[in-house]
Formats: C-alpha cells, structure tokens, sequence
C-alpha cells in the first residue's frame, strides 16, 4: 500500500475520523465547549480553530493516507493555542515544547507503525521551528476520554514521564532523539541501496574479470 502524509487543513480537515472531526475537547475552554456541543456547533468552532491556529503559527496537525484512505491523524500546537492545557494538574507545558493534543490510527490500520511515523513527521516539524521537544498529557486508566492519548501509546512512540500523576502524567519526547533515530535509519537504507546499483555491480565484475 502507497502512504503518505498531509498537514491538516481546512481542505481535508474532513477526512478526520468521528467524533474527532466535530470534538473540540482542547480547542476550547470547558464552558465554551459546552455552550458548542448544545448549539451543535462544535465542528464550525473546530473550523475556525484550525483556520486561525494556521493563519497565526502554521501547521497543526498531520493525517496519514494508506492508498488515499485516511488511516490516522495527530493534532499539536504551542500551549498558548490549546485553551483546555491549562485545566490538567500536571500542567503548564514546557517552554521549549509543542503541546501534543491528540492522536489516532483507524482501528484497521493499527500495528503498521503509523503512529511513530506521524510522531517523526511532527518532531521534524517542529525542529524546524526552533522547538525542542514534543510533550502531551497522558491518561493511565485508558478511559472514554478518547482526546487524551493513553499513556501506554505515547510510551511506545518515544515519549518519558516528565511530571508524574496518578491519572495524567505529563510525558515528554526530545525531538533531536526523534530526528537523530531518522537520519540513521535513512543514511543505512542509502547505504544499503547504494551497494545494490548496476553502477556497484559492474564495478565488482570489472575487478573480478582484471585482477591486479
């Protein structure tokens, strides 16, 4: 299967998965959410949430395409975007870190490794924007709160407790962790792929048919 991935804009903000395209659990403050949720609202304020973090700081989401169906997304952005942050006991966010918010790999495409290659995509995203590293907000009972990553998965991609907490830990993952295990994975396949040309080949068999 063919894969790619995409930022999460207003043009395919769509292809978010229900509840996630209509869920502004972290966009708004609790009492705004609400207020949305009764007004049936929610997914023009998730538009509009989207349409402005973009206009002010840039990209704020990643989806993944296997064969252009959507196969898992992921949402982050600065603190100072993500109102409902500042309600966790183990907040404020780091500084030098980008709030990872959410994340989600459709049910038949889990066990790929897609949730570690959307969470390089983000590391390389944001160390080009001069941050440091990636921390999010985990659940430990694996609840109903389907916004909040478990913190079993964002242990399993990388991340470490930073703040610990009986119900929401504060974990954190160090980008130049994330790009360092990238590059050496991408300078071995070069390497292995460059002993594999026709132009390495002819070479052996040049040496093999005029030995010195």
């Amino acid at each position: 299967m063919s894969r790619r991935i995409a930022n999460i804009t207003l043009d395919n903000i769509d292809d978010l998965p229900l509840p996630c395209r209509r869920c502004v659990f972290w966009e708004l403050d609790p009492v705004a959410r609400s207020r949305a949720e009764e007004a049936g609202a929610s997914d023009i304020e998730k538009e509009a949430w989207v349409s402005s973090a973009l206009l002010e700081w840039g990209s704020i989401g990643k989806i993944v395409y296997m064969d252009d169906l959507p196969a898992g997304f992921v949402m982050f952005a600065p603190p100072a975007y993500v109102p409902r942050s500042a309600a966790f006991p183990t907040s404020p966010v780091s500084a030098d870190a980008v709030l990872l918010m959410t994340a989600l790999i459709v049910e038949e495409f889990q066990g790929q490794g897609l949730g570690r290659i959307l969470t390089q995509a983000v590391a390389k995203e944001i160390h080009r924007r001069g941050f440091k590293a990636i921390e999010a907000f985990g659940d430990l009972q694996n609840s109903d709160t389907r916004c909040v990553v478990p913190a079993e998965y964002l242990l399993s991609v990388g991340f470490k407790t930073v703040r610990p907490h009986h119900r929401w830990p504060r974990l954190r993952l160090e980008v130049k962790n994330v790009i360092s295990w990238r590059e050496d994975v991408e300078v071995a396949l070069e390497r292995l792929l460059g002993s594999m040309t026709p132009e390495g080949v002819l070479r052996k068999v040049g040496q093999a048919s005029n030995p010195a």
